[in-house]
């Protein structure tokens, strides 16, 4: 493993032992959510197994991690991910060498950029319903997977593993190409959520975003 590598696996064990260090597992084991979290990250197991690229880790898919985030809250997005990124690992998404760097930059930086954009919304936008879809959901989703690519392009050129020119040709160029559809999935899904199913949906209340 590069230092990088070891770096990246570090940061993102610290964010996992943050994420579990206060769960009361007893409570979870009887609580219904974990239903919820277990079929999340088996869903976006599925989802991340369809992918496609020419180069080993310059691979583009969809992520699902904005309407994750507004479904589970931060710590359990975190947790739900990493599921769903050690069964994709183990059937061939990337390498183990690479676990800390796809955790890091390719759920824990969408996860934090969604949770961001919520809070921030929350606080300072009025709260409406086309706010929360809109602002919590499509463009965090847009935001995130460009800042995803550009941020793992700029480990795999900085680690030497590609040169800087098959990356932007094979992996950058496509940013554009993905933000639309990665922004319409999320978009799409948590309206469908909020209209059918809103107890699945930790951040939204009817009270905020529908009573007023």
């Amino acid at each position: 493993m590069s230092t990088l590598q070891v770096i990246a696996l570090l940061m993102y064990g610290a964010f996992l032992l943050g994420a579990v260090k206060n769960i009361d597992f007893i409570h979870f084991a009887k609580n219904k959510q974990q239903h919820l979290i277990f079929g999340t990250a088996a869903s976006l197991f599925v989802l991340w197994l369809f992918k496609a690229g020419i180069f080993e880790g310059l691979d583009v898919h969809f992520l699902g991690l904005s309407v994750l985030t507004l479904m589970l809250g931060f710590r359990y997005a975190i947790i739900a991910a990493f599921i769903a990124l050690v069964g994709a690992t183990a059937t061939g998404y990337g390498t183990w060498q690479n676990l800390g760097v796809n955790g890091l930059l390719g759920t824990v930086l969408p996860i934090s950029v969604t949770y961001l954009f919520y809070m921030l919304s929350f606080h300072r936008i009025p709260r409406q319903l086309f706010v929360y879809i809109f602002i919590c959901a499509f463009f965090p989703a847009a935001f995130s997977i460009a800042l995803k690519t550009l941020s793992l392009g700029a480990f795999y050129y900085m680690d030497g593993i590609y040169a800087w020119d098959i990356i932007f040709d094979n992996y950058i160029l496509l940013i554009p190409l993905l933000v639309f559809p990665e922004a319409l999935l999320n978009g799409m899904a948590i309206t469908l959520l909020v209209i059918y199913q809103p107890t699945w949906v930790y951040t939204f209340h009817d009270k905020f975003y529908l009573d007023n």
